[in-house]
């Protein structure tokens, strides 16, 4: 209810609010998230309560306890990758641009850039090669840090972990990276050096970001995820330190056949 006032709501509550982001599971590949869409899809003003259904013994219910739980009680059951696959029937959150070709020191590639409906930042795929959806290629995704891939920087090794994916790609003779125009952790430039000053204050990177006020990390996987569905990919060998990252994939119709560091 719009209308809604704090003195109407009993507080302290267990209710906690949460805030999706935008987009929805095409961005972030969570509960709020298909929370909001579900609510969007049917017409309806975008909120909704969101709740953990329990086990008896005070467990979490996962995947095959809630399908018993619909059974029994005649619910409805989806999955948060059933609604990615519905959504992106009818929407992208990129728009793919014209390709070239790129020669650099470590290969020659063909490079694509995208632009990012929701704010129109622009990101870039470097590819070598071709492939099917059913033959695992090799896929770098790299956040730009203009100060590492630029200047290099000895603050972080992101300079030489692109180039080294670069040089992988290319002695393979196949490969993706996704080029994401996220500095700092999604925060900025601006930011960025600002969160280097309270480093050199005694902080760690997380320490520095959150001082700032933003979460530890404000990078959106999701944009990556769809810019390597819109080049055709389905299995895809990461090359990554941080497997964590992987979050979601699935839902995009693609899958991480193996992680190399």
């Amino acid at each position: 209810d719009p209308a809604t006032k704090p003195e109407d709501l009993g507080r302290p509550g267990h209710i906690f609010p949460l805030k999706a982001k935008t987009k929805g599971v095409l961005r972030r590949a969570g509960h709020t998230e298909a929370t909001i869409d579900l609510t969007r899809l049917a017409g309806l003003k975008p909120g909704g309560a969101l709740v953990e259904i329990m086990n008896d013994d005070g467990s979490m219910a996962r995947l095959p306890e809630l399908v018993a739980i619909a059974k029994k009680y005649k619910l409805k059951l989806i999955t948060i990758k059933g609604l990615i696959a519905y959504l992106l029937e009818q929407e992208s959150l990129v728009i793919k641009g014209e390709k070239a070709i790129l020669p650099t020191k470590y290969g020659t590639f063909t490079v694509i850039p995208f632009i990012q409906k929701s704010n129109r930042m622009e990101h870039l795929a470097l590819i070598k090669g071709t492939w099917t959806r059913e033959y695992p290629v090799m896929v770098r995704v790299h956040s730009s840090c203009m100060t590492g891939d630029t200047f290099g920087s000895y603050r972080c090794d992101c300079g030489s972990q692109l180039h080294e994916a670069m040089r992988m790609i290319e002695k393979a003779g196949q490969g993706v990276i996704v080029y994401l125009n996220q500095e700092g952790r999604g925060i900025g430039l601006l930011n960025k050096i600002k969160a280097y000053r309270l480093q050199d204050e005694g902080m760690d990177t997380v320490q520095a970001n959150l001082k700032l006020g933003f979460g530890e990390d404000e990078r959106d996987y999701g944009v990556g995820a769809s810019i390597m569905r819109e080049l055709g990919l389905g299995k895809i060998r990461l090359i990554s330190n941080n497997p964590v990252k992987r979050a979601g994939l699935e839902g995009y119709g693609i899958k991480i056949t193996d992680t190399i560091p």
